[in-house]
């Protein structure tokens, strides 16, 4: 990590690892590293991350860049977007205007599709994992692939993981379900929320039981507030929200949805190609799969001057709550 230095301390923060923003020394560009407690915590599903993320190459996606070591942390280093989350866009601002929502989901589709023609479902995706790069353009950015899974790589898609308020109906079965549609879903969540400014299935009088949002997602209950919302923009949100995933509509259909393709950038039309990334940028992609596994496995090893530490196990902790939270629910 000699080559970068640090600019601002924990710019983001999880459950595990701390997010800084750094400097590149020769080059001046800001990225992002993902700071990950090294112990016997990193595990598969860390390995799925990097590998998963390093894949993939789309403009609505954060650049993943390279991993590294430090004596106590796992470095995962990626494309800094200095927009911040789209969700304080939703805080702030309360609902979006519907051109501007458009324009966002409109690059959230191009980027879930791409990973999904890259055999890579998210399986988190929220509206704290959209991020926004800054730029005049406004440039969507999809993060965190922590909980993503390869339909070439790894086994089917079953377990109950993501975020209460964007999981679809099917997650909370404890069956396989198909990953891709299950993105739809959230993608769905994500468009009402920006739209109308609230999250589709809370109680609006009760907005921290999560009981009752789980109860009201597999339900499919939720509704439009009045003189709000477009008719084409309910079409499309209701042809999401539908609980049979063999029925809702799919990522090929939504792309032809006369409200997706209204104002569509030219950029986003089916057939038109990008220049992903210049040389600049792609220089840093030089780590072969080999080279990462090699760095994840030995992050494993807890460096014998590192104090213990249950840090590590924040990630296992809110998953085991998740589970059994949902396993209330259906039994």
């Amino acid at each position: 990590m000699e080559k970068y230095e640090l600019v601002e301390e924990n710019v983001g923060i999880g459950k595990v690892a701390v997010v800084k923003l750094m400097r590149h020394r020769e080059t001046k560009e800001h990225v992002a590293v993902k700071f990950i407690p090294r112990d016997l915590t990193i595990d598969e599903t860390v390995a799925r991350e990097i590998i998963n993320h390093r894949s993939l190459r789309h403009p609505n996606i954060v650049q993943f860049k390279e991993v590294a070591l430090t004596p106590t942390h796992l470095a995962l280093v990626m494309e800094y977007a200095a927009g911040g989350e789209l969700f304080y866009q939703v805080l702030y601002q309360g609902r979006i205007k519907e051109d501007k929502a458009r324009y966002f989901f409109q690059q959230l589709i191009a980027g879930v599709s791409y990973c999904h023609d890259m055999e890579i479902c998210h399986r988190d995706l929220k509206l704290e994992n959209t991020l926004l790069d800054g730029s005049p353009a406004n440039r969507l950015k999809i993060c965190d692939f922590g909980y993503s899974k390869s339909t070439l790589l790894h086994s089917r898609t079953h377990s109950r993981v993501g975020t209460p308020a964007y999981i679809a109906p099917e997650i909370i079965s404890g069956k396989d379900y198909d990953g891709k549609l299950a993105d739809v879903w959230s993608c769905g969540v994500i468009l009402y929320t920006m739209l109308v400014g609230t999250l589709p299935f809370e109680d609006k009088s009760d907005r921290q039981n999560l009981k009752k949002m789980v109860q009201r997602v597999w339900a499919v209950q939720y509704e439009f507030p009045d003189n709000v919302l477009s008719e084409d923009s309910k079409n499309l949100i209701s042809r999401i929200f539908v609980a049979n995933p063999s029925k809702r509509i799919t990522m090929k259909e939504i792309k032809s949805h006369p409200w997706f393709l209204k104002n569509l950038p030219e950029e986003l039309k089916e057939g038109a190609h990008y220049v992903h990334y210049n040389e600049e940028n792609t220089k840093y992609c030089v780590q072969s799969i080999e080279e990462i596994m090699n760095i994840v496995n030995e992050a494993k090893t807890k460096p014998v001057a590192c104090s213990k530490s249950i840090a590590g196990f924040g990630r296992r902790i809110e998953e085991n709550y998740m589970y059994s939270f949902l396993w209330m629910m259906i039994n």
